[in-house]
């Protein structure tokens, strides 16, 4: 008897980790993209300014096309690169809008924009 129980235990045991690795990985919750191997790619000088944000851009569009978020950084990383190139409008908004989306980014974001400003 005491055995069947332990049977039992072992058999509901197994169940339920059969039934916990069969469970779908939760959706992630950032769109990568190719985001991380265009920066990659720019940091090691294999692309230009522009290229970058012509692949930023492309990346940003595709995102927002499946309803998903960009990463942390995206938009200042986007932000960053227009201001290289003298778009201080679009320099201005891509920081604003990693601000909102990341709250946490509030101090280094105000921080870029005013040293933008004095520029």
């Amino acid at each position: 008897m005491k055995n069947k129980a332990i049977k039992g235990m072992s058999i509901a045991a197994l169940g339920a980790i059969l039934t916990g690795c069969a469970t779908p990985p939760p959706p992630p919750l950032y769109q990568w993209d190719a985001y991380e191997p265009q920066v990659y790619e720019y940091l090691k000088g294999k692309t230009s300014s522009e290229q970058q944000i012509d692949a930023l851009e492309k990346g940003l569009q595709q995102i927002s096309a499946k309803g998903k978020t960009p990463p942390p950084g995206f938009h200042a990383q986007l932000g960053m690169l227009y201001a290289s190139v003298g778009k201080d409008q679009q320099a201005q908004q891509e920081l604003q809008a990693e601000k909102q989306l990341f709250p946490e980014s509030t101090a280094y974001m105000d921080f870029l924009l005013k040293k933008h400003k004095q520029q």
